[in-house]
C-alpha cells in the first residue's frame, strides 16, 4: 500500500502505555452487552466480558514513561494516514449529500483500556464505541491478524481500521439505533440477523473507503485486495466458530461469514456507492 505521502490525522489519541485501575464495564448494561458482541466477533468467550459487569468502574490512569520501537511509530504513523484517508473520503460523500461528516477519534492503547461503552481488554480486538465516536485498538491485535486469522500486510491492517470507520458512519446516519431499536423487540436469532446486516455493511463500506482512496490517491500496490479479501475472510463467523468449537453454527452468526464479508467488502471497492451497501433490503447476503 502506497502511504508514506499520504495526509496524517489529528484525530489519534495515543494512550499506549496507560494503566486501567480496577475492573468492570460502565453501568454494566448495554456497555457490557456492545463489547460482548465484540468480543464473540474476535472468538472470545464473551462470559470473560459479561463477568466484569457491577464490578468497580476502572479509571484511565496516567501514562506510564515508555519507549515504544522505530516499528511501533511507523504503525502508528500508518495509522494516522489510513484515519486521514477515511476522513477525506467519507467527508467529501457527506458533503454530496449536504450533511457534515464529523470524524471519529482512533485510540491507541496498550492492554486493556477504558470507554464510553465499558472496559475492554485486547484480547477483544477492535471495536468502535458509539458512545463516544470513537475507534479503540491494541496494534498487537495485528500480530493476531496475520498470525491467527492469516492475514498479514499493511492493505490488512487498514481494512480494520475502515471497517471500524464504517459503524461510524452507520452511527451518523441513524442506522446503528434503527438497528438497535428493531433488535429489542426481536429474538434472539432475528437479532443476530440483524447484527449480521450491520457488520456486512460496514464491510461494504469499508470497501467504499478503499475505492475512493485510491481512485484519488493510487493507493494500491499488487496483492493489497488480496490482503483486505484475507482480512475479511479470517475474521468470518463460521472460521472463528470452526476454530473455537469446531463447528459453525449460522443462527448464532453476528458478522457473517467469511464469504459473505468479501462479498460485501468487493461490492464496495467496485462500486464505491454507499448506497450499493444496503445489506437490509439485499434479496442476498
Amino acid at each position: 500500500m502506497r502511504w508514506e505521502n499520504g495526509r496524517r490525522s489529528d484525530n489519534i489519541e495515543d494512550r499506549r502505555g496507560m494503566r486501567v485501575g480496577g475492573k468492570g464495564l460502565v453501568g454494566g448494561g448495554i456497555g457490557a452487552i456492545i463489547l460482548a458482541l465484540v468480543a464473540m466477533y474476535f472468538g472470545v468467550d464473551p462470559s470473560v466480558v459479561l463477568n466484569q459487569a457491577g464490578n468497580p468502574t476502572p479509571t484511565q490512569q496516567e501514562q506510564q514513561n515508555i519507549t515504544f520501537s522505530p516499528e511501533e511509530e511507523k504503525l502508528k504513523d500508518f495509522m494516522s494516514v489510513v484515519l486521514a484517508d477515511t476522513e477525506d473520503v467519507w467527508g467529501a460523500l457527506f458533503q454530496k449529500s449536504g450533511q457534515p461528516y464529523p470524524p471519529p477519534k482512533l485510540v491507541l492503547f496498550s492492554g486493556a483500556v477504558e470507554s464510553a461503552c465499558g472496559f475492554a481488554e485486547a484480547a477483544m480486538g477492535p471495536f468502535y464505541c458509539p458512545g463516544d465516536h470513537k475507534l479503540y485498538l491494541d496494534m498487537s491485535f495485528f500480530n493476531d491478524l496475520a498470525q491467527r486469522h492469516d492475514a498479514p500486510g499493511d492493505f490488512a491492517q487498514a481494512y480494520v481500521v475502515a471497517h471500524e470507520v464504517g459503524h461510524h458512519v452507520q452511527t451518523l446516519l441513524g442506522i446503528s439505533d434503527r438497528v438497535g431499536a428493531a433488535r429489542s423487540r426481536a429474538s434472539e436469532a432475528e437479532g443476530n440477523a440483524l447484527q449480521v446486516k450491520m457488520e456486512l455493511q460496514a464491510d461494504c463500506f469499508a470497501g467504499v473507503w478503499a475505492h475512493h482512496a485510491n481512485q484519488s490517491r493510487q493507493i494500491l500496490e499488487p496483492g493489497d485486495t488480496e490482503e483486505a479479501l484475507a482480512a475479511a475472510a479470517g475474521v468470518g463467523d463460521d472460521r472463528l466458530q470452526r476454530q473455537a468449537r469446531g463447528v459453525a453454527v449460522p443462527e448464532s452468526f453476528t458478522h457473517g461469514s467469511s464469504a459473505q464479508r468479501m462479498r460485501w467488502f468487493s461490492r464496495g471497492m467496485q462500486s464505491g456507492d454507499p448506497g450499493q451497501c444496503d445489506t437490509f433490503k439485499a434479496a442476498r447476503l
